[in-house]
Order: structure tokens, then sequence, then C-alpha cells
């Protein structure tokens, strides 16, 4: 029920008695009454327009009370409108067989004044605090998927799976690894000279075409830090081969972002090994890694040309030949010393 006056239906053969029954109602506040001479009629009313009260009255030609209680119940559509049967005094057998069969409650004849109003009144209270109810749970249900919802969008599938199941996620170490930084080229030159809308977008519109090109390789999307976008091979779900996966990714990311034609580069570092992951934050969830593969892998992608796709000679031995490389010569990264730099196309 809503803040709309109650519906009533009143359900009866006779047609003095459906007068009687409607004007009493009527004069008890109910303005909204709606009657149906027998069984059939009743339910097409049922089905086509809502109503918060059947008043249904047992003994009817060709449809009885019985049987449009049972197909009221029965259908799903109806089964939660409350019915009260209509019924003679000495027929306290079929009273409780309409009881049995779901009616709220039974109004005898000839009708009561006072019982009228205390009946239709408690069926009318009772329907509408199912109807909160009903509403509530329903806003409920809405507001978790909503946090389903966020949690997925804040963290990978499986991961969520386990924080929901045991409210924590174990840190873990994972042997190999790979792990790829994308980001664009002079980004913040190209923020200070536009408007935040159209940044936003563009960037937004770039975003989701990684994140496909993502998923279609078997990698999983980690995070977004700024422009720079951070994916992971073998680290969630199995990859046979984590670092040809991550520079197979890593060259269909520079390839979708020609294809945007909004002039953007960008460019990509992949290095595979070991890393620690684990879930920190307590108000905002964040999966993260951490570990000296990701620092090599966030200093390379700095490293790399526009366009280009660059992995450590480490990782390249891993690659086995898959892909044709340029050489970099050596370049020093911080905490590492002296590390080539590899350069992969397309083979």
């Amino acid at each position: 029920m809503s803040g709309a006056p109650p519906a009533i239906l009143v359900v009866d053969d006779n047609e003095d008695n459906r007068f009687m029954l409607t004007e009493r109602l009527k004069r008890e506040g109910y303005d909204e009454v709606a009657v149906a001479e027998d069984g059939h009629h009743a339910l097409d009313m049922l089905v086509e327009r809502p109503f918060d009260l059947v008043l249904l009255d047992v003994m009817m030609p060709d449809m009885n009370g019985f049987e449009v209680l049972e197909r009221i119940k029965s259908d799903t559509r109806l089964r939660n409108i409350p019915v009260i049967m209509i019924s003679a005094a000495d027929e306290t057998e079929n009273v409780i067989r309409c009881i049995d069969l779901g009616a709220e409650d039974y109004l005898p004849k000839p009708f009561n004044k006072s019982l009228l109003r205390a009946r239709v009144g408690a069926c009318l209270e009772k329907k509408k605090l199912r109807d909160q109810e009903a509403a509530y749970l329903e806003r409920i249900s809405a507001e978790r998927k909503r946090a389903d919802e966020l949690l997925h969008a804040m963290l990978p599938h499986d991961i969520v799976m386990e924080l929901k199941s045991t409210n924590a996620v174990k840190p873990r170490r994972y042997e190999n690894v790979a792990v790829l930084f994308c980001d664009v080229v002079e980004f913040t030159r190209y923020c200070d000279a536009h408007d935040p809308e159209e940044v936003v977008s563009r960037l937004q519109t770039l975003i989701d075409a990684l994140e496909d090109v993502t998923a279609r390789n078997g990698l999983e999307k980690i995070k977004t830090v700024g422009d720079a976008f951070m994916a992971t091979a073998g680290l969630i779900g199995h990859v046979d081969q984590p670092a040809l996966a991550g520079v197979q990714c890593g060259l269909e990311m520079v390839a979708a972002t020609e294809r945007l034609g909004n002039g953007w580069q960008v460019r990509v570092g992949v290095h595979a090994g070991p890393v620690v992951a684990g879930v920190i934050g307590r108000q905002h969830y964040m999966y993260d890694l951490w570990g000296d593969t990701v620092n090599v892998a966030t200093r390379i992608a700095e490293a790399a040309e526009p366009g280009g796709v660059v992995v450590t000679g480490e990782t390249w031995i891993a690659l086995g030949n898959r892909f044709r490389g340029t050489s970099r010569g050596f370049v020093d990264l911080k905490g590492k010393g002296s590390v080539e730099l590899i350069q992969c196309q397309a083979d």
C-alpha cells in the first residue's frame, strides 16, 4: 500500500449484498471500492489493477469462493492480497476451510457494523505493514547490490569473493607475476592546457579501452593512479606464460590508443617476477602489490618511448622469441643499477 487510499474489491453474486457492503465501507471512509458479480470477473479485475483487500463471498454459482481463493493464493502476482471471506453465520466449517486455504479473516452475514470496521481495518493495517517490510527489504537488497558493485569496482572478483566469505583477504606472495604499467605520454601538459571536463571524458574513454584489452588477454586490472594503468598476469587467475600475456596486452593497448584517434600515445613497461599482494585500508579498500617487480615495471614504463612496450633483458628471455625485439641499451634504474631494456614488436 502506498500513500493512496486503500483499494477494496467486493465479490458477491447477490446485488443487494454488494450494494449494502459497498455503502457500509464508504461510510467507514473507504472510497476506493470496486465490485465483481462472480469469481471470473473478480480474477480478471485483480490482474488488471492492484487491490489492497478482497471481500469474497463463499457461496457463488459457477465458481465458488473456495475456488476463487485457491486461484488467488496460487498466483504469485495475487497471493499477498489479504482476503476476507463472507459467509453465513451457520457456515463454520466453510470458514475453517477458507482460513486453511489462506484467507485472512471472515465476516458473517448479516453484516455487523463494528465487526466490519474492526476486521477490515486490521487486514488493511497488516497489509500496510507487510508492504512496508517488503519495501524495506527491497531497499536493503538494492543497497547490498550497490555495495557489491562498488567492491567489484575497487577489487578483483576473486578477492571480493574471499573478502565476503571470510571478512578478510590473506596477504600472499606470488612467485611469477607479470606486472604491467601503462601511462599517457605528456598527460600533465595536456591537463594544464584543457578543460577538466574534456580531460576526464577523454581519460575515461581511454581507460575503458584499456580495461577491455586487459580482460581480453586474461589480465587483471589492479588500479589506476592518475593516468597510469596497472594490471597483472598470473596474479589471481592462472596464466600459462604471464610475461607473454603481459607483453601481448601492452602491444594491444598501444594499438587501441592509436585507434581512438585523439592524438594521445601511451608507453608500457612489463616486468615479471615475485610480488606480495594484499588488501589495505579500512574505510576505502585497495588491493595492491609490493616488491621489486612492481618497482622495476614502474620505472621501465617511464623509460619507454611513446608508443613502445619495453621489458628488461631478464623478462625478454622468458618471452622465448615470441616477439621481435630491439635493444634500447642499458639504462640506470634506481635501486637496480644498469639494466638492459628491450622494446617489443609483434612478430
